[in-house]
């Protein structure tokens, strides 16, 4: 049986909404060391959406490559 270990750190979270690809940089969570697993608080979870449906300003834009797998 693997025992997980989890540590607090910040990560980058992606998400798709309405289409658009967002990076939210630096993210509370906590990581797996096993697995990679990352959990987040509710709290947290609602911060990010709101930050996405604010219609603020990103902090930058950068452009990313897409590839289909077929």
């Amino acid at each position: 049986m693997m025992q997980e270990t989890l540590i607090e750190t910040t990560v980058n979270y992606t998400i798709e909404y309405q289409g658009q690809l967002y990076l939210i940089e630096q993210v509370p969570a906590r990581v797996c060391q096993e697995t990679g697993e990352e959990y987040f608080s509710p709290e947290t979870v609602e911060h990010i959406q709101a930050l996405i449906k604010s219609g603020r300003p990103p902090a930058k834009v950068i452009e990313t490559p897409v590839y289909r797998y077929v």
